[in-house]
């Protein structure tokens, strides 16, 4: 899992990161560092050993019980499906793959074992994340533009 969710957001972060040293002048042209990409791995390594056992302990118990072979069925699951649209290029959410996952894993019991509740709250975040994003995007693009208009 962990190489996969390196796969799928270690270019994201390194991308950002090397563009935002490109636009503060501290590197001349957008090539990323080994640095980035030591820094990027120690930082992403460090926050799956801090966070992501929790993370999926709590989806394990608020989605369904999981026993430790059913978190290595969802793991394992998850990580083929980040790899898989790793090496098609197609961009997908880590954390919804591995609670999707979580939620088929659970559905292997008896359907009745998955909290349907608490999964029909988890995919309307995922749908209201969109409109969301993108109306505060625009938001915070007017008011930028406003700023830079009246500052002339």
């Amino acid at each position: 899992m962990a190489f996969s969710h390196g796969s799928n957001d270690g270019q994201k972060f390194m991308g950002v990161f090397t563009l935002a040293l490109v636009l503060g002048g501290i590197l001349p042209e957008f090539r990323i560092p080994f640095w980035v990409i030591l820094l990027c791995a120690t930082i992403m390594g460090l926050g799956t050993a801090v966070g992501g056992w929790r993370i999926v302990k709590t989806m394990g118990l608020r989605l369904t019980k999981l026993e430790p072979v059913h978190g290595f069925a969802a793991e394992t699951g998850a990580a083929l499906t980040i790899e898989l649209a790793s090496r098609l290029g197609i961009p997908l959410s880590t954390t919804h793959t591995i609670n999707t996952a979580i939620m088929g894993v659970g559905a292997t019991k008896r359907l009745s074992a998955v909290r349907w509740g608490v999964s029909g709250n988890i995919v309307m975040a995922w749908i209201l994340t969109f409109p969301v994003c993108g109306l505060l995007g625009y938001l915070v693009a007017k008011a930028v533009s406003l700023a830079v208009a009246l500052a002339r």
